[in-house]
């Protein structure tokens, strides 16, 4: 086996390791917005339309650091 064909194999195996590693951030992150929003309505129900719009924006700037590790591991 030449070293060419390893260094590809080890190069692609790092980058599915990192894509791993890139979905945690976003995956918590969306985890306590959620969690927090609805803590929020239970305290003040009033608020909720609110809170759901700044809860979906939220959640879009979190979801684009995802798509960012899908890329960046694609990439390499």
């Amino acid at each position: 086996m030449d070293n060419t064909t390893t260094l590809a194999q080890l190069t692609g195996n790092i980058a599915t390791v990192g894509y791993g590693l890139a979905t945690l951030g976003p995956g918590i992150g969306i985890g306590i917005l959620v969690a927090k929003t609805q803590e929020s309505v239970a305290r003040q129900p009033e608020v909720a339309g609110q809170l759901r719009v700044n809860m979906f924006i939220g959640m879009a700037l979190i979801e684009a650091l995802g798509l960012i590790g899908l890329v960046a591991g694609l990439i390499l």
